[in-house]
This record gives C-alpha cells, structure tokens and sequence, in this order.
C-alpha cells in the first residue's frame, strides 16, 4: 500500500474506477456480520433452503467473511444494472402482460443475455488489477454469487440499498434489477453509510408472488419459489405447485415487476445484457424442440446453460401442460398436444413424467 493512504479520497478513486467499467455503485463494509447468523440459521433450521445443500455445507462461513478468507477486514461491494439498453419505459406492464400469453415461454429478464457470472467476476477482477496497480499489492479476491458469502447482507450494510420484503435488495435510485459481487481485502476502510427502509406498508411482492413463496416481510420459502423449482430443484416439481407456474420456464420475476421501486430501474450500459435470440417472445413450442445440442448452442456463455436439457425439457413440459389447461377446447391446443407427445418416450424419466403430466391437462378440460 502506498504510504499517505486517505482512505476516503481513496474510496473515491475507486467508485470513479468502478463506474469506468460498469458498475452503478461501490461500498464498503466491515465484517462482523454476527448480527445476521441467528436470521441465517432460522433459516436453515427450518428448511426453506431445499434442495441448495451447499447452503447448509457452509453454515455460518457465509456469515464471516474473514473466515472464508483469513485476513479479510474489508469488504468492496458493487452493483451493475442488468435490464438490457433497448428496454422500453413500460417494461414492467409488457412483462406483466407477457404472463397471460399462455404459449410464450417465460425466462427471467436477468438471464436472457450473457452469464452475469462472467460479466461481473471479469469486470471486478480488473478493478481489483486497477486498485493493485495503482496502490500497491494487498491481499484480495473477488466473488459474484460464487462463494458462501451473504451478498445482500454485505450490500446492505455498504449503502447499496435496503432489503425488500421479497428479501432482494431494493435501492432508490435503481429499484432492484442489479447484480451484485464483492471483493474481499486485507486492508481496513471505513464503511459506507447504510441507507434506511423505505418499503413502508406496501406488500405487492408478497401479495403476487404465484406460489405464496414469500412468506412474510424478508421470509421466503426457497421451496415454493419458482425461481428455485425451475433452475435450483432436481427432479419432479411438486405437482401442487405446477399448475401455479403458469408459462415462467427459467426464473421468476412477479415480485420486482410489481414493486414500485422498479420504476426507477435502470439500463445497463453495457451489451452483454442485452436479449439473445429466443431468450425473448418465443413460443414454448419452438423452446421444446430443441435438441441437447440445440439446447448447448443457443445457450452458450448464458446462465441457463447450467440447468442442462433435462431440466429444461421439465421446464417447457410445466409451462405446455399449462397452456392446455387455459386454452381449453381451442383449435391452438392441436400443436401443444403433438409437441409433448414427440418427447412422450424421451430417456429421462422426468421429463417423461412431466410430459404424461402436461398430456393429462389437456384431458382434464
């Protein structure tokens, strides 16, 4: 480290690095996150994380930076917009709307571009070259949804906004559709000023949510959520909860669509958001038909790659069984029936499960 270190003119160096390349904001924040183990463990105890076992493995490592990382004493945060730069003003009700085109797929605005994985994680491991570079060498590493590690908390504590009912953080000036990532370091910096809640006695997350998943102010059960179910969940989705997925074939975005704080979401300045090809108002059918290869080809460089085929043909079958119900005794129900009848002998048991259970929806019309 340099010597004659002014650690707020310091901080600010950082933020215009940052923002440099393409992040809305940086923080800091200490590490005694001791205050949030007993909400963590609650948590745990009670389940709602499922299927996610490395969220148990971890225990409270998630909750103490500096045992992830011995010597961490400092905790960089920042946040990167994601919706795409061609989003139109009224993105949220065309969303909304989206919702009762029962033969459009659905997948959650923040995966229709590049794997936020990458983006983020190249992007900080250069601000992390940046600040080596100019200040001096110090111990660092850098996360973005990759490590035990309580992201919200962290950023919430560092100014970068306050968490919403729906458990997501929420920030006045750019609503909630951000990533966030961290960089851990070995040097003591002061922390950012943590802003105050201003959800007040609103509860549309809440009361949107299509499974009831959000049980309460920042009390979510994983299990019901259909962000879970379609890309966390192995196996059979329960059966109760399917018929509540509607056409949503990857993610879930009811509870920000409808928080008023979203109006103020911002665009992402960089491409890598933007929607790729059939990541965007295509029919589920087209989605059902590709192929394993198809299905790597189209999704390369993109977050869905990671659920694999067989999930996403579970996914699609959900969605079509819904469509069957809805349409009815309609004439567009004909293309539906033979696509899942196509994958009716598919090898994987539980994408045919799911396809003799979207069969028996058009039936029961």
């Amino acid at each position: 480290m340099t010597t004659g270190f002014d650690a707020a003119q310091w901080i600010l160096q950082v933020q215009a690095w940052g923002r440099e390349l393409g992040f809305s904001q940086i923080g800091v924040a200490g590490v005694d996150l001791a205050a949030a183990e007993p909400g963590l463990l609650a948590w745990l105890d009670a389940g709602f994380h499922g299927d996610m076992g490395y969220m148990a493995t971890h225990g409270l490592k998630r909750a103490r930076p500096a045992e992830l990382v011995p010597g961490t004493v400092s905790v960089l945060t920042a946040r990167m917009d994601y919706l795409p730069r061609d989003t139109p003003p009224d993105w949220a009700a065309h969303e909304l709307a989206r919702l009762d085109r029962p033969n459009e797929a659905i997948v959650s605005v923040y995966a229709r571009g590049r794997d936020y994985h990458k983006v983020l994680r190249g992007r900080l491991q250069k601000l992390a070259d940046r600040i080596m570079a100019e200040m001096g060498p110090m111990g660092h590493r850098v996360f973005t949804d990759s490590a035990p590690v309580l992201e919200a908390e962290l950023a919430s504590r560092s100014g970068q906004g306050w968490r919403g009912k729906h458990t997501l953080l929420l920030n006045r000036e750019g609503g909630s559709m951000f990533f966030l990532g961290e960089i851990y370091l070995d040097i003591a910096l002061p922390p950012s000023e943590p802003v105050t809640d201003h959800c007040g006695a609103c509860s549309a997350c809440i009361d949107v949510c299509p499974t009831q998943a959000i049980l309460g102010p920042q009390r979510l059960d994983a299990r019901r959520c259909i962000s879970y179910l379609t890309i966390e969940h192995a196996g059979a989705i329960p059966e109760e909860l399917r018929p509540l997925m509607g056409n949503r074939i990857y993610g879930c975005d009811d509870c920000q669509l409808v928080c008023p704080w979203n109006k103020f979401a911002q665009v992402s300045r960089l491409p890598d958001f933007d929607e790729r090809e059939g990541m965007s108002g295509a029919t589920l059918i087209a989605l059902f038909a590709w192929s394993e290869d198809g299905f790597l080809h189209y999704t390369e460089g993109s977050p869905i790659r990671r659920i694999g085929h067989e999930r996403w043909l579970r996914n699609i079958a959900v969605a079509l069984g819904n469509a069957l119900r809805l349409l009815g005794p309609n004439p567009e129900r004909g293309p539906l029936v033979a696509a899942l009848q196509a994958r009716a002998a598919h090898p994987s048991a539980v994408v045919r499960e799911h396809v003799a259970w979207a069969l028996a929806q058009g039936t029961a019309v």
